[in-house]
């Protein structure tokens, strides 16, 4: 048994969901489908989430919602028809859409609501376009299929017991159509995943059913070595490690949610990533382990929008608790931390700048001055993150040389380097500025 998983360029138009169709009709295997809400069309589009989160904004704060509504509507009605699927269907859509709108329930729980309806009508249309190509298939509501989850609107956890449920789908007959992105709470309340969460709940029923395969079908043939509009025509990686693509997904590739393979982790469950439109490519699989290779580095990975948190104390390594106290402040102000390399009297907090305002910046280093008096307080903003990523990376020999060599010769200055923390990965802290040039002298090193 297999589980796919179609994102939102697969879901985006009536074109994309005929190569849909004939992707599962291809592999009697593909019995159980997860979607995602309809993506753009175009670069210029806009996705159906976003068209449902403006209108509950909209009605929230008691402004007119009716264009918004119309746009999601039309977007609807457009694949149907396309599809020339019976009518009723937008009907089902438009009285769901306006029962969310009109329930008595917080606002919060509302745009929850709102949110998931971009799935669960991607759901109901797939599987009635199935059943018009000659498929038994099904539409199943994420309660019915057993997914019971905290209430945390927005950033929902599954629960443990949601799995012997889930594993009672492998006895139902015929292909079973399932909304990603949200689940229920025992008390029967909706409540979405985190942004990109249909990722999710494929990862989360793929480790339910117990699937052989666990196959994500996206716009991109496969992961890349390196961010491909940072370095033309990059190589494309076969084979991947859970923890390679954890690693990788955290530091800026796209193609995963960064939670989404938890779920299948756990259950060692191989994942494949395809590509809706060249489905015969064979993707990249991602495994629990992977035979040793010579050329260990998998890929660079890179993102901006980082600041350091620079402390510096005397005799710091003497000073018991000196550490905690200094994260203990940043939990207090609500500010999670990524990275925390140290030295004898020193020691930096990488952060991101979106959880770091200019006001949180001023309170969080005047309560350092008070509470752990340091010789010197920097934050430097603007900095990228780099992570070289690859099983073995640590224990192989030159890597590290490699790196900084290729980092010194593109004239890129290291502002930190954290090695050993991660068995599969060592990361480089940098001035944004300087992403680019870095990037493609290290993909030069390594992969050319």
């Amino acid at each position: 048994m297999k589980v796919a998983k179609f994102g939102g360029s697969s879901m985006a138009t009536a074109t994309q969901l005929q190569k849909v169709g004939n992707i599962i009709k291809d592999d009697p295997a593909r019995k159980i489908i997860v979607v995602s809400a309809p993506g753009k069309r175009a670069t210029d589009d806009v996705k159906v989430t976003d068209l449902l989160i403006q209108l509950g904004e909209a009605y929230i704060n008691g402004e007119s919602y009716e264009e918004s509504y119309e746009k999601v509507l039309s977007r609807f009605r457009e694949i149907i028809e396309d599809l020339m699927l019976e009518p009723s269907l937008l009907e089902d859509i438009e009285k769901t859409v306006n029962e969310a709108i009109r329930k008595p329930i917080s606002s919060i729980s509302k745009l929850d609501a709102l949110k998931s309806i971009g799935e669960d009508s991607s759901a109901k249309i797939l599987s009635a376009y199935l059943r018009s190509i000659g498929l038994e298939a099904s539409y199943l509501n994420p309660k019915d299929a057993g997914i019971i989850v905290s209430n945390d609107p927005g950033n929902a956890q599954i629960l443990d017991d949601s799995f012997s449920k889930i594993y009672a789908l492998r006895e139902k007959v015929g292909i079973l159509v399932i909304p990603g992105f949200f689940g229920y709470t025992e008390q029967n309340e909706l409540m979405t995943f985190s942004r990109g969460g249909s990722d999710i709940t494929g990862s989360i029923v793929a480790a339910g059913v117990k699937a052989t395969l666990y196959e994500n079908f996206t716009d991109v043939d496969s992961v890349y070595t390196v961010n491909p509009t940072i370095v033309d025509d990059p190589k494309e990686i076969k084979t991947l490690t859970y923890r390679e693509m954890r690693e990788l997904s955290y530091a800026g590739f796209s193609v995963f949610h960064d939670e989404a393979l938890i779920p299948a982790f756990k259950e060692q469950i191989p994942v494949c990533i395809k590509n809706t439109n060249k489905p015969h490519l064979p993707g990249t699989l991602i495994v629990a382990e992977k035979k040793p290779n010579e050329k260990c580095v998998a890929g660079i990975a890179s993102d901006t929008g980082f600041s350091s948190l620079y402390v510096s104390k005397y005799l710091m390594n003497r000073e018991i608790g000196f550490g905690r106290k200094l994260l203990n402040i940043l939990e207090d102000e609500g500010i999670s931390f990524e990275h925390a390399p140290s030295g004898i009297d020193d020691m930096s907090v990488i952060i991101r700048d979106s959880k770091l305002t200019r006001d949180k910046e001023e309170i969080i280093k005047r309560r350092i001055y008070d509470e752990l008096h340091p010789d010197t307080i920097i934050m430097h903003r603007d900095l990228a993150m780099i992570m070289v990523v690859g099983e073995g990376l640590v224990s192989t020999i030159g890597v590290a040389q490699k790196a900084t060599t290729a980092l010194a010769t593109s004239n890129v200055n290291i502002e930190m380097i954290n090695q050993g923390s991660s068995e599969v990965s060592m990361m480089f802290g940098i001035k944004a500025v300087d992403l680019n040039r870095a990037v493609k002298s290290l993909y030069q090193v390594f992969f050319d």
